[in-house]
């Protein structure tokens, strides 16, 4: 009789070696999150080296002279990641864009055709708002920047990017970091910037960051205690950094937290801090003058902030700098989620973890 069992929908479309199967959550979180360095150092050697990326990215160079915007379009963590990917290409001189693939989807398809290119980024690529884009390219020039190439949308696609973080079988870890790297190799490629020097840097800063917030994740939580709200605060790259540190707390550990830009958090948001609040604020790269003052306004309104910076700061009771390497812009999308990710990894050591071992995909609803 013939066998017609389905092979498992696998994460990143590998089988779970077997000592991970029984490895709890806060285990597979702490390993996924220090497998970072190593897996970003072989995503910028590939996008260095290996010849089929470099086409790759090369039509995408030459799509970019033509009209319109260049848009960077996900969903989660995804969607996180774009957003480094796109501020650096308007930095850069590019009219580009970040996007929610939802809202695309739904209320902005009719002017596709007035975007000079779209890269569509999903680790999964089973997201159910980006196998919709896919079927609906209509000859667009398209990309896709995908960690699973066994995945509905990499076989939809022609211009394919791998993410090559390896499978994640908790909260998006790898995955944003190594999807924000290449979207900022991306769009220095189109727009001509030289890249390797400044990614060289970041990689060496970057180690040490995690290994400087991870040993700081103790204290960290103890700096929260008794906190109702968590308000995480990023500008420019940074931005993505803050909405996926705050997806990151949330989803782990069950507890509140929100993200907002700089100038967003001053329109309103900042009228709600009190006591009761802790702000992760965000203070590197040009505008870090700014954070630095958002800081000082939240701690004269009794609220608690952790500051991450580059630069020198004295601890008060109400404030926490947490100092890392500095890194060129716009790299800071990277280094500055590490608190956020040695935070929760403190918080669900001491009170479990909200979400369970995902080894493989689900049905993905929108």
């Amino acid at each position: 009789m013939e066998d017609t069992r389905k092979e498992p929908n696998w994460i990143a479309g590998i089988e779970p070696p077997a000592e991970v199967l029984t490895m709890s959550m806060t285990e597979i979180y702490e390993r996924e999150c220090r497998e970072q360095p190593q897996r970003l150092a072989d995503l910028l050697r590939a996008y260095g080296e290996d010849e089929s990326i470099l086409a790759e990215m090369n039509t995408l160079q030459l799509i970019a002279f033509t009209p319109g915007p260049i848009l960077f379009i996900g969903m989660g963590a995804s969607y996180c990641s774009s957003i480094a990917g796109s501020v650096w290409m308007q930095s850069r001189g590019r009219s580009s864009f970040f996007v929610d693939a939802g809202e695309w989807l739904h209320y902005s398809n009719r002017i596709w055709d007035q975007v000079a290119a779209t890269i569509l980024t999903t680790a999964s690529g089973e997201s159910a708002e980006l196998v919709q884009l896919c079927r609906q390219e209509r000859g667009k020039h398209l990309a896709l920047l995908c960690n699973n190439p066994k995945s509905p949308c990499w076989s939809l696609t022609k211009q394919r990017l791998p993410m090559l973080a390896g499978p994640e079988y908790g909260n998006a870890t790898k995955t944003y970091t190594n999807a924000a790297a290449a979207s900022i190799v991306l769009a220095s490629h189109i727009t001509g910037h030289a890249w390797k020097t400044d990614a060289a840097q970041m990689l060496e800063a970057y180690a040490k960051s995690l290994e400087k917030a991870f040993s700081l994740r103790s204290q960290l939580e103890q700096f929260c205690e008794g906190v109702a709200n968590i308000e995480l605060v990023g500008r420019g790259p940074a931005y993505g950094a803050a909405i996926m540190g705050a997806l990151c707390i949330r989803e782990m550990t069950g507890k509140r937290a929100a993200a907002h830009s700089g100038a967003g958090f001053r329109h309103g948001p900042i009228l709600d801090v009190n006591e009761t609040h802790l702000a992760i604020i965000i203070a590197l790269g040009h505008t870090s003058e700014l954070g630095v003052k958002l800081a000082q306004d939240c701690n004269a309104r009794n609220g608690k902030v952790i500051l991450i910076t580059s630069e020198e700061h004295q601890a008060t009771e109400k404030l926490l700098p947490v100092k890392l390497t500095g890194v060129p812009e716009p790299w800071e999308a990277l280094t500055s989620v590490l608190v956020a990710q040695a935070l929760t990894l403190a918080m669900i050591e001491k009170h479990g973890a909200n979400l369970r071992p995902r080894f493989e995909y689900g049905i993905m609803k929108e």
